[in-house]
């Protein structure tokens, strides 16, 4: 299994939606669907139903996070070193060479991107474009709105 790339900050933030999922969605789940047996007929039942379905939701999602934290290689970025390059974990200010605003973003796994917080997912099509530039370079984003240049003002490691 390939390793997932994570910051300490996604790597715990993934692990206290398991224990939260394992100590108080899971019995509540099992509560719910005990209620709703306990209503008789399960055939006609739409809590029950409904409560079985979150149940398969919950044990898949339990799953996916124990795989995803036993592959994880947590990076923390500031005991990076990479010369400044950008790199995963990295924070960095941008200036839109066409409008000339300036943007903040730290590239981080897939799990953990929030556009709102600045947080870019590393298989974005920005993160991929900034991988290995340093400060000065410009960097050429294709997106759906077609391309943007970049210019990288600062890499940070924090």
């Amino acid at each position: 299994m390939a390793t997932i790339p994570l910051t300490r900050r996604g790597f715990e933030k993934l692990k206290e939606e398991l224990h939260r999922l394992k100590t108080v969605e899971r019995h509540a789940v099992i509560q719910a669907i005990a209620e709703a047996r306990a209503q008789g007929d399960l055939s006609e039942n739409a809590e029950y139903e409904a409560a079985k379905d979150k149940q398969g939701f919950i044990e898949g999602r339990i799953l996916e996070l124990e795989g995803k934290l036993a592959a994880a290689q947590v990076i923390d970025p500031a005991t990076l070193d990479a010369g400044g390059r950008v790199v995963f974990g990295a924070t960095v200010d941008l200036e839109e060479e066409a409008s000339g605003a300036q943007v903040t973003y730290q590239i981080v796994g897939d799990d953990e991107a929030d556009l709102k917080l600045g947080l870019i997912s590393i298989s974005s099509p920005i993160a991929r474009a900034l991988i290995g530039k340093e400060n000065g370079d410009i960097a050429e984003v294709r997106a759906p709105g077609g391309v943007k240049s970049y210019e990288v003002v600062d890499v940070r490691y924090i």
